[in-house]
């Protein structure tokens, strides 16, 4: 581990890069309220961050990250265009037996703008590309627009696709209801039983939990609602297996999607955004014959992404996290600015990471 004056000069360096392409610095607070962070990632959250409660206060977490107060500071400014930079501490908890340092230091930039998408995509991952240029990083892009309209299109009930949808960012979770809502494993153990009952309610009595008996009648209702749903079509399950497992370059990977699209219709504007976005890349520098494209990138990271992924791997370290990620976050500026949204795309760098490949380089 590099010394830690040194991962801080190494963040002004980057910081600076930031302020010279028109960024403002800015310092959120560390201590964020947790209810904020628990509306936009759910309890999930609580099993990786650093929650603490005050008398006064109620709950409050360690930030996990920049963004959230970032988009929160920039939306009660009222402001539209901005470009921010800054640089600090985020705590996260590893992960089981992970050695990785629960403490460490990140440094960002985020872009609101207005106008083509496609550009402002663009022109975040070639800043982030410059800035990490010397140390020969792998990258691979994803695009979780595609994944959402892919899911949207699906030809099953609204609470099966909100369901799909909510666990995006839960492979497992998300194969296991996909395999069940598809016919090819089975409802959870006794819930047959249990909704063949006249009166499954009468179970529960006497009642323990917060869930009154309206609410429990509610969700075996739902339940047999789903239970008697058809199947998902065994043809589109394939097709966004298709889609999931696709690996290519940014290059060839439209004319691929643009065919999925002629069976997967609901994916086609996510597509033709994804053709503007690699036009853009050419057009500032990026080499897209050779940067990766993959169907299911993403799908472990912070829940608030919903449309262009990215990040920046060190060739032969699987060991190590990415050295930077970032991606578009719309949906986010939309719930934290009450309705109001400004379209959005960042990055974040690991300046500590940036030092460990500067040095086996060396």
């Amino acid at each position: 581990m590099a010394d830690p004056s040194a991962i801080r000069d190494e963040a002004a360096r980057l910081v600076a890069f930031f302020e010279a392409k028109g960024a403002r610095r800015v310092d959120p607070p560390v201590l964020l309220p947790a209810e904020t962070l628990l509306d936009l990632y759910g309890e999930d959250i609580r099993a990786r961050a650093y929650v603490t409660a005050d008398p006064r206060y109620g709950e409050a977490m360690l930030r996990p990250d920049f963004t959230v107060p970032v988009v929160q500071m920039h939306m009660n400014a009222g402001d539209e265009a901005a470009r921010y930079t800054y640089a600090g501490e985020v705590f996260r908890k590893p992960e089981g037996a992970s050695r990785r340092p629960a403490e460490y230091i990140q440094v960002g930039f985020e872009l609101f703008a207005g106008g083509a998408s496609a550009e402002a995509d663009a022109e975040v991952f070639a800043l982030i590309a410059k800035a990490l240029a010397p140390l020969g990083l792998r990258a691979a892009t994803g695009d979780f627009g595609i994944l959402k309209a892919a899911v949207s299109g699906l030809s099953t009930t609204e609470p099966r696709k909100r369901a799909l949808m909510r666990h995006l960012w839960r492979p497992r979770r998300f194969r296991a209801l996909l395999d069940r809502f598809a016919g090819r494993a089975p409802a959870p153990e006794g819930r047959a039983e249990l909704l063949a009952k006249p009166d499954p309610t009468a179970c529960v009595a006497p009642l323990v939990g917060l869930r009154t008996k309206a609410e429990i009648a509610a969700r075996i209702a739902a339940l047999r609602e789903d239970a008697a749903a058809p199947p998902i079509p065994a043809a589109e399950v394939a097709l966004l297996d298709d889609l999931l497992s696709l690996r290519e370059t940014m290059a060839n990977i439209t004319e691929h999607l643009r065919d999925l699209a002629v069976d997967m219709p609901t994916i086609g504007p996510a597509v033709e955004r994804l053709a503007a976005r690699g036009q853009a890349l050419a057009a500032h520098g990026v080499d897209i014959e050779a940067l990766e494209f993959e169907g299911s990138y993403g799908r472990t990271a912070l829940e608030y992404y919903d449309g262009f992924v990215f990040g920046f791997y060190a060739e032969g370290r699987p060991d190590l996290p990415p050295v930077a990620t970032g991606g578009r976050y719309d949906a986010l500026t939309r719930v934290l600015g009450r309705g109001h949204e400004i379209p959005a795309v960042g990055a974040v760098i690991r300046p500590e990471l940036v030092l460990d490949q500067k040095e086996r380089r060396a």
